[in-house]
């Protein structure tokens, strides 16, 4: 079908915009869409490999929803990256409607969010919206739910699935349009979301499977020679598709591995920089190496390796230099990359070849496993990408002929794996069984276990013994902290167990930190207090000076659960860590001591902050004084010693500006005032942040 005959199906501004950007045919699976009733407000799950034209799907129901229905279209995403693509997809495609996006806060209703008509969140962010109440969701006349196959993750994967179900009861004439790669029992997602199925094998790009080992690949239905001398098969596939010119990802199981791979393979990939990419390689080695205002070790790493054509991608990067890698691998400047999965989900890159060079990981609790049949099939989707290829390539690699058939039957001949529900756990069940009565959403427990029989789980389980048991379970734990109270049958939420689900906390966080904050008033204790949490997962390593300090913190957990800590010892690292941060110990310094990576340093720092704001509201509720957790979440927001807490009330005044103040005699904003002072500032600065600085002067 050519996009010209959907005039009069479709808004004639999503025609012009297709166009514009050369969609010209529909793909297979955009006509079965169609014909099963997209375009009739129907809802609908689609099945179909990456690169199939999923997104153009969503793009019609949304297009139709909001210039033909003058209803909101909202776009649900599980990460943040793939949220923040496609925003800027539909922003760049339709500039002239009004489109939000909305990942931050959990602890907002955002109310802005009316005015817009198509409206970017990550799942997260929906759940933590429909907490607080959104007097426009009546307004909402189609949802989108990208890779929906995520209800299967222990992590995302409840909240996901009970936002779907909440909606399903609550938003009844709403359209949902669910996104699946193709996975075993897609169409039991359909079946339960009560909504057609469409299914398609299609892909644009052809994408070849196969088993490389000892020079060579091993196709279903042939054998290929790889181009190249290097015996190791890792080396062998580099050279082969730099060969080709093009482009390829390597995926590892560590962040270690991602990087040592990149140092490996540099020597390759420095061979085929050329002229035309060593000014823009210079530019993004510059960008990466200053992406922090004092480069690491891994920054500088990461830098130098750019030079060389290649980059490791991993979620111990900050955001920005994740950015500039994708952005320089599009330019075709950097040729490959060696990452973890992070770059396993949605975000478009021009891979011609994708490696996964470890199809093993270890499990903490099981050791050693093999990768799902799913996620790998997911690996091997970022290879061969429209516009990019015309066909891709997805390898594993063999030790011989007879591991090669045995990775042959396991990944490349078997069906995908089925999605099963992760929501029926205790410590998922709890915190959600608060939202609905915090909600006034459900009050009774026989509403909540009717509720769950309507999601995925009871789907899958048909079955409600064990779901009785945990609601009983978690329902009796929530009356006993005094979150939920009981009347007649009835579940009210008191005032703190409503602050606790607006807060978007684990009720066991929250309990935790309750029975906690009439205990301590030093740094260390309300570090190690928040520190404490599931919400700050993963913690520090264990270091000595934690085993060695630990014990005076002891007996802090004697009315804690047992599931609100693992090894004490490691949030306890943690806490050290943040104490470190608010003495001033350099990034670096921190990096080592603790084993984190400049990313993972951001996310606690994130998170901290988070659960330090969390205590103070908690605190108000407890009649508890917040002063000390006040200035330790600025502490800790910038990384300060006490001293330098006034001068950071200045826009332009971080950490390392304020300490070089006050190393000049300048210790608070009144010292700012004296008539001295201007010199001495525009000798450290400069004249434009000087004026900058003292231009607040006014309102300060």
């Amino acid at each position: 079908m050519e996009i010209y005959e959907l005039k009069g199906m479709v808004p004639q501004e999503l025609i012009d915009s297709a166009i514009e950007r050369n969609i010209k045919e529909l793909t297979p699976p955009q006509v079965l869409a169609i014909r099963s009733g997209l375009l009739k407000n129907r809802s609908i799950v689609i099945s179909a490999p990456t690169a199939s034209g999923k997104t153009f799907i969503a793009e019609l129901a949304m297009m139709k929803s909001v210039l033909w229905d003058r209803t909101k279209c909202i776009y649900v995403a599980p990460m943040r990256a793939l949220v923040n693509e496609k925003y800027n997809e539909i922003k760049n495609a339709y500039p002239f409607l009004k489109i939000a996006i909305s990942m931050g806060d959990l602890d907002s209703v955002d109310m802005w969010l009316e005015k817009y008509d198509v409206i970017f969140v990550s799942t997260e962010k929906f759940d933590s919206l429909m907490r607080h109440g959104m007097p426009w969701l009546n307004y909402v006349g189609c949802i989108i739910f990208d890779e929906v196959h995520m209800i299967d993750d222990p992590n995302r994967g409840p909240t996901l699935e009970v936002l779907i179900t909440r909606l399903k009861r609550t938003c009844k004439n709403t359209q949902i349009v669910a996104l699946s790669a193709t996975v075993g029992n897609a169409s039991e997602l359909s079946e339960w979301l009560n909504a057609e199925f469409v299914e398609s094998n299609y892909r644009p790009v052809p994408l070849h499977k196969g088993i490389t080992f000892d020079g060579k690949i091993l196709y279903e239905d042939h054998e290929e020679n790889l181009k190249g001398s290097n015996k190791i098969p890792e080396i062998r596939v580099v050279e082969d598709t730099l060969n080709m010119g093009k482009q390829l990802i390597i995926f590892y199981a560590t962040k270690r591995n991602a990087e040592a791979g990149a140092e490996r393979l540099s020597e390759i990939t420095e061979k085929y920089i050329y002229d035309t990419n060593k000014q823009s390689l210079e530019k993004t080695s510059d960008e990466i190496l200053h992406a922090l205002d004092k480069p690491t070790s891994q920054c500088e790493k990461l830098s130098r390796l750019s030079k060389k054509g290649i980059a490791f991608h991993h979620g111990g990067l900050v955001n920005s230099q994740r950015s500039i890698i994708e952005e320089a691998f599009r330019n075709n400047n950097i040729k490959a990359i060696c990452s973890t999965t992070t770059l396993g989900l949605g975000v478009n890159l021009p891979a011609h070849t994708v490696l996964v060079r470890d199809i093993t990981r270890y499990n903490q609790m099981s050791g050693s496993e093999y990768m799902g049949i799913n996620e790998v099939l997911q690996l091997f989707g970022r290879a061969g990408r429209p516009r990019y290829d015309k066909e891709g390539r997805a390898l594993l690699i063999a030790k011989d002929e007879e591991s090669a058939q045995n990775l042959m039957r396991r990944y490349i001949r078997s069906s995908p794996e089925p999605i099963l529900s992760k929501l029926g756990v205790e410590p998922v069940l709890r915190m959600h069984a608060l939202s609905f009565i915090a909600g006034n959403f459900l009050k009774r427990r026989e509403s909540i276990l009717d509720f769950l029989t309507e999601t995925f789980y009871g789907f899958n389980y048909n079955s409600t013994s064990e779901l009785k048991r945990i609601v009983d379970d978690v329902l009796d734990e929530l009356e006993d902290w005094k979150f939920i109270t009981e009347s007649d049958g009835a579940y009210e939420a008191t005032r703190i167990g409503r602050r606790v689900s607006e807060l978007y906390l684990n009720p066991v966080s929250a309990k935790w930190i309750i029975d906690t904050l009439p205990k301590v008033d030093d740094d260390l204790g309300l570090l190690f207090m928040v520190a404490n949490t599931s919400e700050m997962r993963p913690y520090c390593r264990v270091t000595e000076e934690a085993e060695e300090l630990f014990v005076h913190y002891y007996d802090l957990l004697e009315s804690s659960m047992e599931e609100s800590y693992y090894e004490p010892e490691k949030p306890f690292s943690t806490a050290l860590m943040l104490r470190d941060w608010i003495n001033e110990i350099n990034e670096q310094s921190l990096q080592k001591k603790y084993n984190e990576t400049p990313g993972a340093l951001y996310s606690k720092l994130t998170n901290a902050d988070w659960m330090l704001y969390s205590s103070m509201e908690l605190a108000k509720l407890v009649k508890i004084k917040g002063i000390n957790l006040l200035e330790l979440r600025v502490r800790v927001k910038y990384g300060i010693k006490r001293e330098l807490l006034d001068l950071v009330r200045l826009e332009q005044i971080g950490r390392v500006r304020a300490r070089m103040l006050f190393g000049q005699g300048i210790k608070t904003v009144e010292d700012l005032r004296k008539p001295t002072s201007r010199k001495t500032v525009e000798k450290l600065f400069g004249k434009d942040i000087t004026d900058k600085i003292l231009g607040q002067l006014s309102i300060v």
